[in-house]
């Protein structure tokens, strides 16, 4: 949610400033572009050179810098952040704010920004609690800043109460959340199987396929960029993915798979069925190795769940499901019989007669179709870019 996003940090007097480095570590790894405005008050506690080290920009505390005197543009400050977030915003700075007061360039920075702020209050609980405070606070609330409460713990003081500064990663929850609010799925839960399913035969062998899971991932990475609340039901798999939006649940087999789909299916909005579950599985699993007897061997195997069409059995008009076709003949005829045969309302086509498409692709080609049978054709191109493509078809569904 942050990545290249603009946040300007300010920092105050408070012995929670010790916290900014955490922060500002925490938006930089966020892929955010991070400038830091520091109080003289503040630089006690943090220096400059520290702040400007994780944030990789100058940090500003002077309207002035340098032998020429070269003007650190309080406007330009104000105006280039998308979000400024006062973190730890001290009881004076909190007061200055509330009354206009200007004598620094966080201030006036303050002043001149035309995006959200939000502060994040440190101090101790008695000064949390006094009546100035509170009132400078309610002002500051609103103007249209937005609070970000602070925390009941050890204070600096020795006593126990009310005026820690939220934790760096709280700050950043807030700003996720923030920014996330213009997101076209936002609100919206997402289900995404992904990856191949291990049906075993015994402790060492299973019944699987050459799926990476690589297409699953990158949709459920570019669904939770839109704004998606995403549950990542993925078989065996060596990807790992990194989004906070994204809850990943493990399982092997198809009747794993399906379990946790079915757990969760009915608080469900859109469920994305791109997983390649193996069809058929051993009737009996031996719980020793099988040894070699013979030229040959058989094992006896039945039908697994088909957990798209069961769950789209049980899917509602205010529910969205979405299908995949990996085909290898008669593509379309076959990507329209599953259309109707598992409920869907969306499925995406891929031919293992096109080069680059399928299992093990860094690429893929696809055919978005629905259920009135309008086809949308796309090029070769990487599976995220394929995923963005799928995400937006259905955000066109859900709107």
């Amino acid at each position: 949610m942050l990545k290249g996003k603009k946040i300007l940090v300010g920092v105050t007097g408070s012995i929670a400033a010790y916290k900014a480095a955490f922060l500002v570590r925490l938006l930089v790894k966020a892929e955010a572009e991070v400038k830091v405005i520091m109080t003289d008050a503040a630089k006690d506690f943090i220096t400059p050179l520290t702040l400007s080290t994780l944030s990789k920009n100058p940090t500003f505390s002077k309207f002035t810098d340098g032998d020429q005197g070269e003007w650190n543009n309080h406007v330009d400050l104000g105006l280039w952040a998308d979000a400024m977030l006062i973190a730890p915003a001290s009881a004076n700075t909190i007061g200055k704010m509330a009354n206009g007061l200007c004598d620094n360039l966080l201030l006036a920075t303050y002043l001149s920004a035309r995006c959200p702020v939000f502060f994040a209050p440190a101090m101790d609980l008695d000064m949390y609690q006094h009546p100035s405070v509170l009132n400078n606070i309610e002002k500051l609330k609103s103007f249209g800043n937005q609070i970000i409460e602070a925390q009941h713990g050890e204070l600096a003081s020795g006593l126990i109460g009310t005026g820690r500064m939220a934790e760096p990663e709280d700050l950043i929850e807030v700003l996720e959340t923030h920014f996330s609010a213009d997101k076209p799925l936002t609100g919206k839960k997402v289900l995404i199987t992904a990856g191949p399913t291990y049906e075993a035969i015994d402790p060492v062998r299973f019944i699987g396929n050459y799926s990476t899971g690589k297409m699953g991932y990158a949709i459920a990475k570019a669904a939770a960029q839109a704004g998606a609340e995403v549950n990542l039901i993925s078989g065996p798999t060596h990807l790992e993915i990194d989004e906070p939006n994204v809850k990943r649940v493990s399982v092997r087999s198809g009747e794993e798979m399906y379990r946790a789909c079915d757990k969760i299916f009915a608080e469900t909005d859109i469920s994305i069925f791109a997983a390649a579950v193996a069809d058929y599985a051993p009737n009996d699993v031996a719980d020793q190795k099988i040894k070699k007897q013979g030229q040959s061997m058989s094992i006896a195997l039945s039908k697994t769940v088909d957990i798209a069409k069961a769950l789209g059995q049980k899917k509602t008009e205010s529910q969205l499901n979405v299908g995949f076709a990996l085909e290898t003949n008669n593509e379309l005829d076959n990507a329209k019989e599953k259309i109707e045969a598992k409920n869907f309302d969306l499925i995406v086509l891929n031919s293992l007669q096109d080069a680059g498409a399928g299992f093990g692709h860094n690429t893929n080609k696809i055919s978005i179709i629905d259920k009135a049978n309008n086809i949308e054709h796309f090029e070769l191109k990487t599976k995220t870019e394929v995923a963005k493509d799928i995400v937006d078809a259905i955000i066109k569904q859900v709107s």
